[in-house]
């Protein structure tokens, strides 16, 4: 078992699964630290303060402080990559839309299905000897697409070396932004077309053209059963229609929204504000089993141009992709 003030840190540590973070936990687990000054810190921020690097407040250190020594630098990709997972994670409204996320090692996954019939659902009573009903769950015909997302950030070390990192974690959290707009962007398009196996979302007609009421979104309640409506998407214009309802300004509405910021509608459901949805439609799901996420290695850095030439063009990338799981828990309003 290593202390963490004598751990050589490695440019290959970022090739074991888990990346650097987990490399650094088997040398020095965190569990090691409990009743100490160092409890609740991970190995990474450990090693943060062994080297005195100070990422975020008034009092952070600039750029070029990872680079006073060679163990200091292989710390600088992993920083990189939590800033932006950070900044992904502030924008991100996908936790309120994925039942499940599936974490594969190579490009190519096919998901599962399972598509019960109405006579399949009803688990009716089973007959001494009788055979007992089945549900069949089957791979789909297609693979799921996943598409890489991210940016390359141009700078040289002599532009960044007397930058505050506070500051430089503003335009990394942008980055983190930025890609976590092009995913929900990629699982709205998977709720509204499906994913590639003809399970494109069914429509509830609105009452009239352009306009979305309270008895539309009853009637898109309805049509979900057997599955709950617990998750509402609309672009801008439906969203400013939704909040004016005459039933989201009674008194309990109103105290969530201006107290919290959180969106309710009358019918319980999650509302959430989605630019990315086809303007005039309303998607609802069930939340809990309608979409699958999947995704190869999350945040990846280049790790080698950041550390051994101080940056100069280095790519930061996300590759992710969607699939439904059971068709029937999406369906649009429009």
């Amino acid at each position: 078992m290593a202390h963490f003030e004598n751990i050589t840190i490695e440019k290959g540590m970022y090739q074991t699964k888990g990346g650097l973070t987990q490399a650094l936990e088997q040398l020095d687990p965190s569990e090691n630290y409990v009743g100490t000054s160092l409890e609740g810190l991970d190995a990474f921020s450990r090693q943060l303060k062994r080297f005195d690097i100070r990422v975020s407040g008034s009092g952070s250190d600039c750029v070029e402080k990872f680079f006073q020594t060679s163990n200091s630098a292989a710390l600088f990709p992993e920083y990189i990559g939590r800033a932006v997972r950070q900044g992904m994670e502030r924008a991100n409204i996908l936790p309120e839309l994925v039942a499940t996320v599936t974490d594969i090692e190579g490009m190519d996954y096919r998901s599962i299905a399972s598509t019960p019939s109405e006579d399949d659902r009803d688990l009716k009573v089973v007959a001494e000897g009788a055979a007992i009903p089945q549900t069949t769950v089957s791979t789909k015909e297609n693979l799921v697409k996943l598409h890489k997302r991210g940016r390359m950030l141009v700078a040289s070390y002599e532009a960044l070396r007397f930058q505050r990192l506070d500051l430089f974690t503003v335009t990394l959290n942008q980055i983190g932004a930025h890609i976590a707009r092009a995913q929900i962007r990629d699982a709205v398009d998977v709720l509204l077309n499906g994913d590639g196996n003809g399970n494109a979302a069914d429509n509830v007609s609105a009452a009239t053209s352009g306009t979305v009421s309270y008895g539309d979104l009853v009637a898109l309640w309805a049509a979900m059963s057997p599955y709950e409506l617990n998750t509402i998407l609309a672009p801008t214009g439906v969203m400013q229609q939704i909040l004016s309802l005459q039933q989201m300004q009674d008194a309990q509405a109103g105290l969530e929204f201006h107290g919290t910021g959180k969106m309710i509608t009358p019918l319980g459901a999650t509302l959430l504000h989605a630019p990315e949805v086809t303007a005039g439609t309303v998607i609802g799901l069930d939340k809990n089993c309608a979409l699958e996420m999947v995704q190869a290695g999350g945040v990846v850095t280049d790790y080698d141009k950041l550390i051994d030439r101080q940056l100069e063009r280095a790519a930061i990338t996300c590759t992710a992709g969607f699939a439904k799981i059971f068709d029937e828990a999406t369906m649009t309003l429009s």
